[in-house]
């Protein structure tokens, strides 16, 4: 039923551009075939086009610079990232080893110094 739907939509819409070919032909063929119309553009819009032309190309260059210093910033920013990730990589490695060594040393982890360390030794008296 889908595939009927999706059929007919496609007849009807070929049809439609056929018609619509159909009747511009002749209007079609009356065009030059250079691309011109036969008109001349006065002076003061074809300046005006130039300038328009010539700056959006300047703000095309002005875009295309900022791009680039927007890349290299980037590439810059990633490779900071990378290092400061693996400094703290390092650094977590070297705290895990000490926890461990501690533990194994039997000073218990830094948990039980803080529960042994609030139980009331150490304070100051009034």
């Amino acid at each position: 039923m889908l595939q009927l739907i999706a059929f007919i939509i496609f007849i009807a819409s070929s049809a439609v551009v056929f018609f619509i070919l159909y009747k511009k032909i002749p209007a079609l063929v009356k065009l030059p075939q250079n691309g011109h119309h036969g008109f001349k553009k006065p002076e003061l819009i074809l300046r005006v086009e130039k300038k328009i032309k010539e700056h959006h190309f300047n703000l095309f260059e002005k875009q295309m610079l900022f791009h680039k210093l927007l890349s290299k910033s980037k590439i810059w920013i990633l490779k900071a990232e990378t290092k400061v990730d693996n400094l703290l990589q390092g650094v977590r490695k070297k705290a895990q080893e000490l926890d461990k060594a501690r533990s194994l040393n039997g000073r218990g982890s830094s948990h039980e110094f803080k529960k042994s360390n609030s139980s009331g030794q150490g304070k100051k008296k009034k």
